[in-house]
């Protein structure tokens, strides 16, 4: 079984490789990939990822990745960015 750091590590892997991860696509990805114990459905019924993960993500990509709460996305860092994470 998958740890929520190792989908952590798969989810900064993405963004590596693919510029940006969004959020629907790391849901399902995850899903498929992990299993369905680290995709829970939120309020509105859609997949969402466990807060563990989440978490194990930001730890490990808090310099190199930001979230674009509008898009749902998270991508690279670029030197235009605002400092923290959320970007507008």
């Amino acid at each position: 079984m998958a740890t929520p750091e190792e989908i952590a590590k798969w989810m900064v892997g993405e963004v590596d490789a693919h510029g940006v991860l969004y959020q629907s696509d790391a849901a399902s990805q995850i899903e498929d990939k992990f299993g369905d114990e680290f995709t829970p459905l939120n309020e509105n019924g859609n997949l969402s990822i466990h807060r563990d993960v989440l978490k194990a993500f930001r730890n490990l990509s808090r310099d190199e990745v930001v979230w674009e709460g509008g898009e749902r996305l998270w991508r690279k860092r670029e030197s235009f960015d605002e400092p923290g994470r959320g970007q507008v």
